[in-house]
């Protein structure tokens, strides 16, 4: 094909795939926008997720008449004007893409008035060419409507995803906005519904509790300055950590800000995530909001279109700015756990209560018995479960032989003996194996246990997590979660699966787990959710390192085991037991060559 110079309209839509992603894209851009001109209130309100219609106003300084057209052509700004100023931007906004992108790709209303003018501005356009541009009444500000996002690109307007999960975007980026300015009073309504509101009254924790709820919000912890002199005084960070009580299963929860900028940047999370050595179990992650101020010549934040990726001048200094921070805050500020109960052997109150929870474990850990046959090769054991017949004669290719308990090492491990050796069990890792099958096994007969709180608990929620849950509601439910949205970000927690509610594992934790894993995974399918959510929710369930178990418990662990499917790893992988054959006993003592 001979060279050419490619049509306007093609390079527009071009450019605005770079930006423009998703209708989460579009209310990232109209907020910046925004929050550029200064408003001190923004309203967003969206339908069918974004994709039939976005609406955002603001009571900002506006757009001079004069202006309103010239506001909407490609690298059109007000922001800066010459190379130099790339240097010292303090805006979100400053390409002068993002308004001539979202023209580009949709059909767009945009009403606005400074308040020097008598009468404001409405202008029109369809896929970036103007319709009409007349005068029209509002007061001082700006209000943008996006209607029908992609209609004249219908590839991408196929790959966007369920209105829950376009509205979980949107929940995500507007709380993060909220966070970063607290001053701003933020209303967000996904058809007619309000879904989330900030105070704006300056106050970060009042925008923390709106987010994540009075719980959490109340226990954060307000990061205080070290009380050594920074390496580089222009570096300031503030926000709230969490207490190390406080935890997530993925490191989603980790928020950044750089000069008032939402990023995503590896090595400050890592940073936050260092503080935290020593204080947090392994695979936990805490909640952060932190936030970095510096001198814009000291960081690049023209690197990506969407501009959520910045690059230090000096990466390690702002590194070790933050996580002295916080590690400082930790030291200082976490509250001492509270005690669940006295140490082992002081009372006889102790005693009672320790008998109660081994009671509670022999009612997790119940298991289906070997069923014994007799024959004229004499007795023959079987061994049942979900359906599925194993028998004794010798372990199939995945299976393990029958075991005799040895003992327990640690606390951790279970000693057993069998035909071949010694094994090591981990009854953690066994445990999560033996009710993760069990669980399918029962969702695939459709006799999932539940079991009913006493009372219906109404959790609130992070809108991410929310957004994901309501979307996946039928997979929790074939899983023995009854569970229903109860306005904006909380939910309704009427009963759960019997071995989570046995564990005493809070409706909160599980559920915000849940979703963090199902974040994690990539848009999964309907039957993937569903193993996701079992993993998870037998993680919680199982049995932990530091238990002790009674002789009788270990058997039933190990009998539980026998009669698995796949006994050798628990459900995310990892092995349940080690071997060591009467072979490499011997020569580890010497008896054989």
């Amino acid at each position: 094909m001979p060279i050419r110079i490619l049509p306007e309209e093609v390079v527009s839509q071009i450019a605005a795939g770079e930006v423009v992603e998703r209708p989460a894209s579009v209310v990232k851009e109209l907020v910046e926008n925004s929050i550029d001109a200064g408003a001190r209130l923004i309203r967003v309100e969206t339908e069918r997720g974004g994709k039939k219609r976005i609406r955002v106003s603001d009571d900002g300084r506006g757009i001079p008449s004069a202006e309103v057209e010239l506001a909407f052509r490609r690298h059109a700004t007000s922001k800066l004007a010459m190379t130099d100023d790339l240097s010292r931007i303090t805006t979100l906004g400053f390409r002068g893409e993002a308004l001539a992108s979202i023209a580009a790709v949709s059909r767009l209303t945009c009403i606005t008035r400074v308040e020097e003018e008598p009468v404001g501005t409405r202008l029109q356009l369809e896929g970036g060419r103007q319709v009409a541009c007349i005068e029209d009444g509002r007061p001082p500000g700006t209000t943008i409507a996006v209607e029908d996002l992609f209609f004249n690109v219908p590839a991408r307007r196929k790959f966007l995803r369920t209105e829950r999960t376009e509205r979980g975007h949107i929940d995500g980026w507007l709380t993060r906005y909220a966070m970063a300015y607290p001053e701003i009073g933020f209303t967000l309504l996904h058809d007619g519904k309000m879904v989330f509101q900030s105070p704006g009254n300056g106050r970060l924790r009042d925008v923390l509790i709106e987010v994540y709820g009075l719980e959490v919000g109340a226990a954060m912890l307000a990061i205080v300055p070290p009380e050594r002199p920074m390496d580089v005084a222009n570096i300031q960070v503030r926000g709230f950590v969490s207490p190390p009580s406080f935890h997530r299963a993925n490191r989603g929860y980790i928020t950044l800000f750089v000069n008032g900028r939402w990023v995503q940047d590896a090595r400050l999370t890592y940073a936050v995530i260092q503080a935290y050595h020593t204080m947090l179990p392994v695979g936990r992650y805490p909640l952060a909001v932190v936030m970095v101020r510096m001198p814009p010549a000291d960081v690049d934040v023209n690197v990506h279109p969407t501009k959520s990726e910045v690059r230090f001048r000096d990466g390690d200094q702002v590194f070790r700015a933050v996580q002295r921070a916080v590690r400082q805050t930790l030291v200082t500020q976490s509250p001492i756990p509270a005690v669940g109960q006295t140490r082992v052997g002081a009372s006889v109150e102790w005693g009672a209560a320790s008998e109660q929870q081994r009671g509670e474990r022999r009612q997790r850990l119940a298991a289906l018995r070997p069923r014994v046959t007799r024959g004229e090769e004499g007795e023959q054991f079987h061994f049942e479960f979900e359906g599925h017949t194993r028998g004794s004669s010798g372990p199939d290719e995945q299976g393990i032989p029958p075991l005799r308990v040895v003992g327990q090492i640690g606390a951790t491990y279970i000693v057993a003996e069998g035909p071949e050796g010694m094994y090591l069990i981990d009854q953690h890792a066994a445990h999560e194996r033996v009710l993760f099958e069990r669980l399918l096994a029962e969702r695939n007969r459709a006799t999932v246990v539940s079991q009913a709180l006493l009372e219906p608990e109404v959790v609130e929620l992070s809108p991410q997590a929310a957004a994901l849950l309501e979307e996946h509601l039928d997979a929790l439910s074939r899983l023995g979660f009854q569970i229903e949205p109860f306005g904006g970000h909380t939910m309704r927690v009427r009963a759960m699966p019997t071995i989570v509610a046995q564990a005493g594992v809070t409706p909160l934790q599980v559920l915000e787990d849940v979703a963090a894993d199902i974040e994690a995974h990539q848009q999964p399918l309907s039957g993937d959710v569903e193993e996701i959510v079992a993993r998870r929710v037998c993680k919680q369930a199982a049995i932990k390192a530091g238990q002790v178990l009674t002789t009788v418990e270990m058997q039933e662990m190990l009998r539980a085991l026998e009669l698995c499917l796949n006994p050798r790893t628990c459900p995310h992988g990892r092995p349940t037991m080690i071997h060591m054959s009467v072979a490499q006993l011997a020569r580890e003592f010497g008896r054989s060559e």
